[in-house]
């Protein structure tokens, strides 16, 4: 994964992202064919997805194009949560934008250009996705968005090889966790854990999945809801004994971190760079999104060849484990289609990209996953992909969305990116989230 400038689109900038050529946003009544009607024949979409991802988004209206004649152009643009609001309030909104959280959706609806989500599109929402994704989709209580693609935080990277040779399996509770990282410890001699939370200006965010992951599963969905929303503050105790639980792993300089240094080092490892030890087996454990597969194809494993990623491969994953055997919540993120033109056309696209035909012309290109329960998760680029895919849309998972990507910027990638940073560093627990809380004055 390269350099985040921003958490917010970590999903997609990890998968080997490169740059791609800028094309010029038109705006919705700019260029295009026009048909009969006058109306544009050509939709615009812009988004924060670039390189081979944004190629991939484009290849995926191919077909809905020989169908319709309706033709999209997909614009990507690296600086985009920064610049969309500015361009919609100024009249050059593109016909629909692929926004990356529900709090950058009500900024836009605040601008008063969103069109609110049609019937159709609704519809096909309610029929494909659990409700959760709607409400992220909706301001107050009023649908914009359908949701597109997604992604599950919360995996813990392994070597199944590694696993096989010390007599140990994959836990399925979080006190099993803990005993297994103590095994590790004891048959290895050395940490089993590696983490990095460097990431330039938005340093610190793989240290908040960690504790929304815990407040999550200890806590449960409720007060995670509550706290998301800011009713529930960081000095409650249940989000203290989340940092407390994360602290056993991330704090203990006997269990991290391998092949960077001590508990501090944490903070000047790059968060991708954990990939690269967990291929060549100096670190044993280490907790990211589905999205780091993208960055174990981009290292070695220590014979020199490129991971592979399977159950019984190089390297594997599973789910950071609940409380209890059988508990099955995640957490992770997604984009949103939000217009900002009604035209027929731009219906048109809208409803696709809200069916599981687009979903399946998407995750078939490779590197994606969508929630859309109608969608087949057997098109996935792997086995990994494919079963995060089947958890997503399993009745039985309860799913949230990143919870620091609901919260207000002053807090969810400000105050609470750097109140890890300062954990990591030794800041006491109570003084962090004091500190942190505090991000919701500003």
């Amino acid at each position: 994964m390269t350099a985040m400038r921003s958490r917010r689109r970590h999903g997609f900038i990890a998968l080997g992202l490169t740059a791609v050529a800028a094309v010029t946003l038109a705006g919705c009544a700019e260029g295009g064919d026009s048909g009969d009607s006058g109306e544009s024949k050509t939709v615009q979409i812009s988004g924060g997805i670039t390189g081979s991802e944004a190629d991939n988004l484009q290849k995926s209206f191919d077909q809905f194009t020989k169908d319709t004649g309706v033709k999209v152009v997909y614009t990507g643009d690296k600086g985009f949560e920064g610049n969309i609001v500015t361009k919609v309030a100024g009249g050059s909104a593109p016909d629909i934008a692929i926004v990356p959280q529900p709090g950058l959706l009500a900024s836009l609806v605040g601008t008063g250009e969103v069109k609110e989500g049609t019937q159709a599109v609704s519809d096909n929402v309610d029929k494909y996705w659990a409700p959760a994704w709607k409400d992220y989709g909706s301001v107050d209580g009023t649908f914009y968005s359908a949701p597109m693609l997604a992604n599950v935080k919360g995996y813990v990277y392994y070597s199944p090889k590694n696993f096989a040779e010390w007599g140990v399996e994959v836990p399925k509770t979080w006190d099993e966790l803990l005993t297994l990282t103590a095994t590790i410890q004891e048959k290895t001699g050395t940490a089993p854990w590696c983490a990095g939370f460097s990431s330039g200006d938005a340093s610190g965010w793989p240290g908040t999945d960690w504790v929304e992951d815990l407040v999550l599963r200890q806590a449960g969905a409720d007060v995670y809801d509550s706290w998301a929303s800011g009713d529930t503050p960081f000095t409650d105790a249940d989000i203290e004994a989340a940092f407390d639980s994360v602290g056993k792993i991330l704090l203990d300089p006997t269990y991290v971190n391998a092949g960077f240094g001590d508990v501090k080092s944490i903070n000047s490892t790059a968060f991708g760079d954990v990939a690269a030890k967990i291929a060549d087996g100096s670190c044993a454990l280490t907790h990211q999104a589905s999205f780091l597969t993208a960055n174990l194809l981009t290292v070695q494993t220590a014979d020199g060849a490129t991971p592979e990623i399977a159950p019984d491969g190089d390297v594997y994953a599973f789910v950071l484990p609940g409380v209890n055997e059988g508990d099955q919540a995640v957490e992770g993120g997604g984009e949103f289609v939000t217009a900002f033109s009604d035209d027929e056309n731009t219906q048109k696209v809208l409803e696709y990209m809200s069916t599981p035909e687009f979903a399946d012309a998407r995750v078939k290109l490779g590197g994606a996953i969508s929630a859309n329960t109608g969608a087949d998760p057997s098109l996935a680029s792997s086995q990994f992909l494919t079963e995060a895919m089947t958890l997503l849309q399993d009745p039985a998972t309860t799913f949230r969305f990143d919870a620091s990507d609901l919260m207000p910027a002053s807090v969810g990638s400000g105050s609470f990116w750097r109140g890890m940073v300062d954990w990591v560093d030794g800041k006491p627990t109570p003084q962090v989230l004091a500190d942190i809380q505090a991000g919701y004055e500003n």
